[in-house]
């Protein structure tokens, strides 16, 4: 257990250590997110968290592996993956590239780490009391391209301080405790570091009483490089005919950024835009148009993902059939796209959590 713990605090101190000089070298030579537009930040903020974090999770993973060319040889796709992810995010975050070209770099690596890296789920579990619902020939495709939705999922909610990492957070932290309670330790070791990574990049970039407002971002980068290794885990932890998490477990853990994003492509679709076209009509955006501070937007998101993570995980746990979550998955998706059609109900649900 010792060296589970030593790897979330080797990546929490590193990350923790590494931003101050990564921020200031970024000022210096203008790697920055300038305001104005759609951008809520009144000042220029580094977007090089995303550098940081899986700078330091990659050499983690390494400097704590027991068996160096075994870790080597299970994760390779997926290093690979994320350089080139960080690698055509941080050239879009320093002078914005042709949207195509990041679509590539995406389809890239989602391919290396479904096909050299085995993130290929099979099947989606007894979502239909009938058995396990084989994918048969689609599993490759099915696992691509869900693969890139998520990296595109997670770059579209990083819309507030601290929300694309504070979620990511949640959703490796029930990865964790699945672990835990199934005794994974294997597959929960490579998981600590980035959480330890998260944790640290969380107090520079959400909002808490010793920051008032985020000081760097994750950038495009560090928001695509969390997709990639969110779909990476989230394959690996569901796959198999024992999984730490069945598949519907783990939809309901996905369940925030999923669905916004398909309630966002199907509004935009509606009002003849393309689906990937710029707006503020997120979930997030509802909360902020409610009148609640940032911050306090942030917390209440980050807390909704952890009741949606506790019904799909806990669900399964106490005995709910898949096919009920399958349902209820069903009707909460189709409820957030019909409520995102109309978001002033939205605002005014919202509006009780507002400050006094």
């Amino acid at each position: 257990m010792g060296f589970l713990i030593t790897g979330f605090f080797l990546a929490y101190m590193a990350v923790l250590l590494l931003i101050p000089p990564a921020r200031a070298l970024a000022i210096k030579h203008g790697f920055v997110d300038e305001p104005g537009g759609r951008k809520d930040h009144a000042a220029p903020v580094p977007p090089i968290g995303g550098l940081v974090i899986f700078g330091v999770y990659m050499l983690s993973v390494v400097l704590t592996s027991a068996d160096l060319m075994v870790t080597l040889a299970a994760f390779w796709p997926l290093f690979t993956g994320l350089f080139l992810v960080l690698l055509v995010g941080a050239l879009d975050d320093y002078k914005h590239m042709n949207p195509w070209l990041k679509f590539s770099a995406q389809f890239a690596a989602a391919f290396l780490i479904v096909i050299p890296g085995g993130a290929e789920l099979k099947h989606l579990g007894n979502l239909f009391g009938l058995g396990n619902f084989n994918l048969g020939f689609m599993s490759m495709p099915f696992s691509v391209i869900a693969t890139v939705l998520l990296i595109n999922a997670i770059n579209l909610m990083d819309g507030l301080d601290g929300l694309a990492a504070g979620k990511s957070f949640v959703i490796f932290l029930w990865m964790a405790i699945a672990c835990a309670f199934a005794h994974e330790w294997g597959a929960l070791q490579p998981l600590l570091p980035l959480m330890g990574a998260l944790a640290a990049f969380l107090f520079y970039n959400m909002r808490h009483p010793l920051r008032s407002k985020a000081n760097v971002f994750l950038g495009d980068a560090g928001s695509m490089a969390l997709g990639l290794i969110i779909a990476w885990f989230a394959i690996a932890l569901a796959k198999g005919p024992h999984p730490p998490l069945v598949p519907i477990s783990m939809a309901w853990i996905l369940a925030l950024p999923i669905m916004d994003t398909c309630a966002q492509f199907n509004r935009r679709a509606r009002e003849g835009r393309h689906p990937f076209s710029a707006d503020r009509g997120h979930f997030h955006h509802h909360l902020v148009h409610a009148g609640l501070p940032v911050g306090r937007a942030t917390a209440v998101i980050l807390g909704l993902a952890f009741l949606l993570g506790l019904i799909g995980y806990g669900g399964v746990m106490i005995g709910i059939p898949q096919l009920v979550l399958t349902i209820m998955w069903i009707v909460l998706l189709f409820a957030h796209m019909a409520l995102s059609l109309r978001p002033q109900i939205y605002i005014s649900l919202f509006e009780a959590f507002k400050a006094k």
